[in-house]
C-alpha cells in the first residue's frame, strides 16, 4: 500500500466540539519517537479525521514508521500531539530471493494389468444385487524393506477392504461408486506384515445396489509393494481372488480359512467391459510434510522478521519455540490470484549461533483430497502442500543476516497421516520425530527439499489479522454412550476442535474423535452430510504411549458441541481429560446491546455467537457442514457484523477476493473463494452476488471508507453491467431466491425474478450513491435511469390489481414478495397501503408467525416498524411456537440455525438470525447514516414490550450511544454523539410541545408520533 489511511478519535467535554484542522507527522526507523523526519503534513484546514492518505515521499521495504497527529478545535485551539503509533512496511516483490518447496505432486497408482473381478452369476450386464466376500493373499520375501506400499480398489458399486484384518480404505455407500479410485498408503502396516514374517491378505467386501437398469457388478483392486531390493511385487484382482456369497465371522483376518470359497469369475481386463477406462483414481494422500532448516547467527539480534507463506496452511517453530499466535495461517483465497503470506516478530526467537527452524504444512483448500460437492478437490490451482519464506534478522551494526527457502532445506513425512478441513485429521504420536525445530537434529535420514513452481497468484502481504485459538473450555458433561464409548458435551455451540489428553495408554491405541452440532435419536453424535461422502468431522489419534500425552488439531476446525471420543479402554475418568478449544478470525466487539425483555438479548447474544463461529479469514455459512463464503449469507449478515464487530480488515481482504472470483465477463460466483463452482451451479444468482456493491456501499456508511469503492469500481461496474445485459423482459433471473422458507428445503415456490430484481435495484442505486462520491456522473445517470427501468418492471409484472405483490407460482400469500419491495422502496405512493396491509394480514392470519426465509427474515420487522405496527413485530419476534426464534431459543439454542424446523441440518447458521439488526436499529434505535457515522440517526419505534434499552457502538469518530426508559412519569433518552458527527435525533411524542430538549438541540419537524431534532457532539438528554 503505497499511501496508507490514517485516523484518530477525538474526545471532549461538553457539546458541539469539532476539528478545524490537523498536522501529521511521520518519522523512519528508531523506536519510539526518534526516527528521521519523512512527512510533516503541516496544518491542513479540514474536519477531516478518517481515511487521512499518508502524503510523504515512497515509502521504503522492511521498514517501521511512526506518526503522530494534533488537531485545532472550534476555537483555533491545538491540541497535544498524540502518542505515537506505527505501522511497518514489508518485503518488496522483488527483495524475496526464496523459491517455493515441498513434495513433489505425486502420481496416482493406476489399475494397470488389474481385472473386474465378481462372483458366479455376473455377467457384463447384470449380477445379483447383494454384498459378495473377496479374499486373496501376497506372499513377500524378507530380503528388502519395504520402502513404500499402495492400495487401490473400486467397486460397483461401493465396497470396503481390509489389510490383514484392518480397514484400509472404504467407498461411502452409493450407486455407480465404481467411478471413483479409493487409494491409500499402507507402507506402515505391509511392513508390520514383513516383519511379523507373515504375508499380505487383502480381504474386501463389496456391493451391488439396486436401481439401474443395466446393473453389473465387479472389483477392482491393485496392491503395488516396493523393497529396497529395487524388486516390485503386486497382488491384482484375479480368478486367484476367492468370494462367497455369506459373511462368515473373522473373514477379514488373515488366519481365516478361505479354502471352502469359489474362485472368482473374471469379467474384463481393466479397460473393457462396461466401465472402460472411466474409473479416475485420486492422488492418493501423503503425510503432512516437515521441512526444516539449521542456520548460524554471527551476532546479537536487534530485529528479526520472519515473511511466511505456507499452503495451504503452516506452522512454524524456531528453537522449538511456536511461530506466532495464528492457526490455519495464511487466509484461504483464490490461488491463482492471490496468495497472502504472514510477517512475524521473531526477534526473542533467535540467538547467537546455531539455530533452527522447523515448519509443518497443511492441506486445507489448496490440496484438499476429501471429494465434495464444491469440488474443492479439484480446483484448478491443486497441488501438494508448498512453502515459502524469507527470514530477515537486523545487528546492532547495522549489518544483516538472511535465509530463505530453496533445496537446502530438509523435508520428511511428519505424523499427521492426513488433514482435511472435511474429513478431520489423523495424528499417529508414535511418528513424532522428536526435537527436529531445535538445533543438532539428526535430519540425516531427510530428504532434500524439492523446489516447486509457484502458484499462479500474487503473493500479497496479509491484509487482515489470522484466525487463533480465541478461548478454552471445560465440558459442560461427560457420559458414557457404550464401552469404549463416550459423550461429551461443550454446553454450547462453536467453531474449533477439541485437545484430547491421555494418560498411559498402550502405544498404537487408536482414539476417534466425532464431532457434531446435534445428536441422534440413539444419543450419539450426527456428523454425516451427502454433501461430502464418507468421513466428516472426525480426528484420530494414535498413541505414543506415554505416560502423558496431549494433542489437538493443527490444519482443519469444526463446527460443534458434541464430541463422541472412541476407542478409550475401560478407566477410571480421569486418565483421560478433554478441552474444547474456540478458534475464529479475532474480532474486536465494537458495540454493546441490552433492554428489559430477556428473550432480545439472548437473540442479541446468539446472533453474535454465530457470526463469530463463521469468521474464518472470510464469512462463511456454517463451520459444520460447509465453510463456504456463501455471498447471500453474507449480504444479510453485514449489517449485523459491522455493527457488533471491527470487520473492516477482514471484509477488505474478502472484497479482495470477490474481484478476483470475477470472470471476464463480470459475473460472480455465489461462493467467494470459489475453485468453479457457483458460477452455473445455484448461479447466476444477484440477491447473492450483490453482496459486493452492497459491500463496498456499507464500507461508506459505517467507515467512512471511499477508496474501496475506487480501488473496486472497474470490476464492481464491470458486474453491474453483466447482470443488466442478461434481464429477460426487463427482469433479473436468478438461480436462488427467498431461500429456506417455512416448509421449503431450499427456494421457495414464488417467482424468484421479483427478489432477484429488487436486490439489483437496490446494488444499482447503492453503486450510483458511491459514483455520487466518487464525481463518476455517467454511471450515477447510467444506474440510476436502470434502476427506475426495473422498478417500473417490477411493478409492471408482480403488483397486482389487488394491492399487493404475488406471482404466477405462489402457492399462497408471500410475505417476502411484499416486505421487500416495501423495505427497498420499490412500492408506489399508491400502493403502500394496501402491499403493507396485505403484508399484516398475512401475519396476523398466520398466528403472528412470519412465513419468510432468508431475504423476507432480513427485512420483515422492520419493514413492519417502519409503517406503524410494532406490536406485530414484537409479537413475531417474540414468538414461541414455529416458525420462529423463540421456537429454537426453547428448544436449546444457543446460536441462529439455518432452517426453521428442529431438524435444521446446521445449527450455527447466521443468515436467519438478522433480527439483531431490528434489535440495534428499532428497538434501542440507533442507525448508521452515512460517511463513517458522520450522520446517524437515533429512532426507536419497536419499544412495544420494552419498558428500556441501550445501545452503543464505537464508531470511526468515537462512541455513539442511546439509552431510553419508559416508566409512568414518561418518557427519558440519553444520546451520545462523537465528535465529528452529527445525530438526527427522533423522540416518541404526539407533538413537540410534549418534549424537553436540551439548549443547542435544533428542532426540525414532527413526523409520525416523533419530534426530530438534530444534535452535533455532546450527550443529549430528552424527556416527553
Amino acid at each position: 500500500m503505497a499511501h496508507p489511511r490514517l485516523a484518530w478519535e477525538l474526545a471532549s467535554s461538553g457539546r458541539g466540539a469539532r476539528q478545524t484542522a490537523y498536522r501529521i507527522q511521520v518519522r523512519a526507523g528508531g523506536a519510539g519517537w526518534a526516527g528521521s523526519l519523512v512527512w510533516d503534513s503541516g496544518k491542513v484546514i479540514s474536519a477531516n479525521s478518517v481515511g487521512v492518505a499518508y502524503g510523504g515521499p515512497a515509502l521504503k521495504p522492511r521498514t517501521r514508521y511512526t506518526w503522530r497527529v494534533k488537531v485545532w478545535d472550534g476555537q483555533g485551539k491545538a491540541s497535544a500531539w498524540s502518542a505515537p503509533r506505527w505501522w511497518e512496511t514489508t518485503l518488496s516483490p522483488e527483495e524475496w530471493g526464496a523459491s517455493w518447496i515441498g513434495v513433489d505432486n505425486p502420481t496416482p497408482l493406476d489399475f494397470t494389468g488389474a481385472s473386474w473381478i465378481w462372483a458366479t452369476g455376473a455377467s457384463l450386464e447384470n449380477a445379483p444385487v447383494g454384498t459378495r466376500w473377496f479374499r486373496s493373499h501376497l506372499d513377500l520375501p524378507g530380503d528388502g524393506e519395504v520402502l513404500k506400499a499402495t492400495v487401490v480398489a473400486t467397486a460397483d458399486d461401493d465396497f470396503a477392504l481390509y489389510l490383514n484384518g484392518r480397514e484400509a480404505v472404504r467407498a461411502p455407500q452409493q450407486q455407480d461408486g465404481w467411478r471413483s479410485g479409493r487409494t491409500a498408503d499402507v507402507t506402515h502396516e505391509v511392513r508390520e506384515a514383513v516383519g511379523a514374517g507373515a504375508g499380505v491378505v487383502l480381504a474386501v467386501s463389496a456391493t451391488n445396489r439396486a436401481g439401474a437398469s443395466v446393473n453389473p457388478a465387479g472389483l477392482l483392486v491393485r496392491l503395488r509393494v516396493e523393497t529396497s531390493t529395487g524388486r516390485t511385487y503386486e497382488l491384482l484382482s484375479d480368478a486367484g481372488w476367492r468370494v462367497t456369497d455369506t459373511e462368515q465371522q473373522g473373514w477379514q483376518e488373515p488366519e481365516f480359512d478361505d479354502s471352502a470359497w469359489h474362485p472368482a469369475v473374471v469379467l474384463a481386463p481393466y479397460g473393457q467391459g462396461p466401465w472402460g477406462t472411466g474409473v479416475s483414481v485420486a492422488v492418493p494422500e501423503q503425510p503432512a510434510p516437515l521441512l526444516r532448516r539449521e542456520f548460524d547467527v554471527p551476532g546479537r539480534v536487534s530485529r528479526a522478521r520472519l515473511y511466511i507463506s505456507g499452503l495451504a496452511y503452516y506452522e512454524a517453530q524456531i528453537n522449538g519455540r511456536r511461530v506466532g499466535r495464528q492457526v490455519l495461517d495464511p487466509g484461504f483465497t483464490d490461488y491463482d490470484e492471490t496468495v497472502l503470506y504472514t510477517v512475524h516478530d521473531v526477534t526473542e526467537l533467535l540467538r547467537r549461533g546455531a539455530n533452527a527452524i522447523g515448519v509443518s504444512l497443511g492441506r486445507g483448500f489448496f490440496g484438499m483430497t476429501t471429494p465434495n460437492v464444491w469440488n474443492w478437490h479439484r480446483p484448478p490451482w491443486h497441488s501438494e502442500p508448498r512453502l515459502i519464506a524469507r527470514l530477515e534478522i537486523e545487528h546492532p551494526d547495522g549489518s544483516r543476516t538472511s535465509l530463505v527457502t530453496d533445496d537446502q532445506w530438509r523435508i520428511s513425512e511428519g505424523p499427521t497421516l492426513s488433514n482435511s478441513l472435511y474429513a478431520g485429521e489423523t495424528y499417529d504420536a508414535r511418528r513424532e520425530p522428536g526435537l527436529w525445530t531445535s538445533p543438532g537434529f539428526d535430519d540425516s535420514s531427510w530428504r532434500q527439499a524439492a523446489v516447486q513452481s509457484a502458484p499462479k497468484g500474487h503473493l500479497r502481504a496479509q491484509p487482515h489479522d489470522g484466525i487463533e485459538v480465541i478461548d478454552s473450555f471445560n465440558p459442560e458433561r461427560t457420559t458414557r454412550l457404550a464401552p469404549e464409548v463416550h459423550l461429551v458435551d461443550m454446553g454450547r455451540t462453536m467453531a474449533g476442535w477439541a485437545r484430547i489428553t491421555v494418560r498411559n495408554l498402550p502405544a498404537g491405541t487408536r482414539l476417534q474423535l466425532t464431532y457434531g452440532e446435534k445428536l441422534k435419536p440413539d444419543g450419539s453424535v450426527s456428523a454425516e452430510t451427502s454433501h461430502v461422502p464418507g468421513r466428516f468431522q472426525r480426528d484420530e489419534y494414535i498413541c505414543a504411549g506415554r505416560a502423558e500425552e496431549s494433542w489437538e488439531p493443527a490444519f482443519s476446525y469444526k463446527g460443534f458441541r458434541y464430541v463422541q471420543v472412541s476407542g478409550l479402554p475401560e478407566t477410571s475418568d480421569d486418565a483421560w481429560r478433554i478441552l474444547g478449544r474456540l478458534v475464529h478470525t479475532p474480532l474486536d466487539e465494537v458495540s454493546s446491546f441490552a433492554c428489559s425483555e430477556p428473550f432480545y438479548e439472548w437473540l442479541d447474544r446468539a446472533m453474535r455467537r454465530t457470526v463469530l463461529n463463521n469468521m474464518h479469514g472470510i464469512p462463511t455459512d456454517t463451520p459444520m457442514y460447509e465453510k463456504n463464503g456463501w455471498t447471500g449469507d453474507a449480504q444479510l449478515g453485514t449489517p449485523v457484523m459491522t455493527y457488533a464487530f471491527a470487520m473492516h480488515r477482514m471484509l477488505s481482504k474478502w472484497l479482495g477476493d470477490l474481484a478476483d472470483s470475477q470472470t471476464d465477463d463480470g459475473q460472480l460466483p455465489v461462493i467467494v473463494p470459489s475453485g468453479g463452482w457457483g458460477y452455473g451451479d445455484l448461479g447466476p444468482s444477484p440477491e447473492w452476488t450483490t453482496v459486493y456493491p452492497f459491500l463496498i456501499r456499507e464500507f461508506y456508511r459505517v467507515y467512512g471508507d471511499e477508496r474501496a469503492a475506487r480501488e473496486h469500481w472497474t470490476t464492481l461496474t464491470r458486474y453491474l453491467d453483466w447482470e443488466l445485459s442478461r434481464l429477460r423482459d426487463g427482469l433479473a433471473v436468478t438461480a436462488l431466491g427467498d431461500y429456506l422458507a417455512p416448509g421449503y428445503g431450499g427456494n421457495p415456490p414464488e417467482d424468484t425474478r421479483l427478489t432477484a430484481t429488487a436486490y439489483l435495484y437496490r446494488a444499482l442505486l447503492d453503486t450510483a450513491e458511491m459514483g455520487e462520491v466518487l464525481g463518476a456522473g455517467d454511471v450515477v445517470t447510467r444506474y440510476r435511469k436502470a434502476a427506475e427501468q426495473l422498478k417500473t418492471a417490477l411493478n409492471a409484472a408482480f403488483l397486482g390489481a389487488d394491492g399487493h405483490y404475488r406471482t404466477a407460482k405462489d402457492p399462497d400469500y408471500r410475505q417476502t414478495s411484499n416486505a421487500i419491495p416495501l423495505a427497498f422502496g420499490l412500492v408506489p405512493d399508491s400502493a403502500r397501503a394496501s402491499v403493507f396491509d396485505s403484508l399484516v394480514r398475512d401475519v396476523e392470519r398466520r398466528g403472528n408467525h412470519l412465513n419468510t426465509g432468508a431475504l423476507g427474515t432480513s427485512v420483515l420487522l422492520r419493514a413492519l416498524c417502519a409503517h406503524g405496527r410494532p406490536d406485530l413485530a414484537h409479537a413475531v419476534a417474540t414468538q414461541r411456537t414455529y416458525p420462529g426464534w423463540g421456537y429454537w431459543h426453547d428448544n436449546g439454542a444457543d446460536t441462529m440455525w439455518e432452517m426453521w424446523p428442529l431438524d435444521s441440518r446446521s445449527r450455527d447458521h447466521y443468515f436467519q438470525g438478522t433480527a439483531a439488526q431490528w434489535l440495534y436499529e428499532n428497538v434501542a434505535g440507533l442507525r448508521p447514516g452515512d460517511a463513517g457515522y458522520a450522520t446517524f440517526t437515533v429512532r426507536p419505534d419497536a419499544r412495544t414490550g420494552v419498558d428500556w434499552a441501550r445501545t452503543s457502538i464505537r464508531t470511526v469518530r468515537g462512541t455513539a450511544g442511546v439509552a431510553w426508559s419508559q416508566t409512568a412519569d414518561g418518557f427519558t433518552m440519553e444520546v451520545r454523539v462523537p465528535v465529528g458527527a452529527i445525530a438526527e435525533v427522533h423522540v416518541p411524542a404526539a407533538g413537540g410541545d410534549e418534549v424537553t430538549a436540551p439548549d443547542g438541540a435544533r428542532r426540525l419537524r414532527t413526523e409520525g408520533g416523533f419530534a426530530v431534532y438534530r444534535v452535533p457532539h455532546g450527550t443529549w438528554r430528552f424527556t416527553s
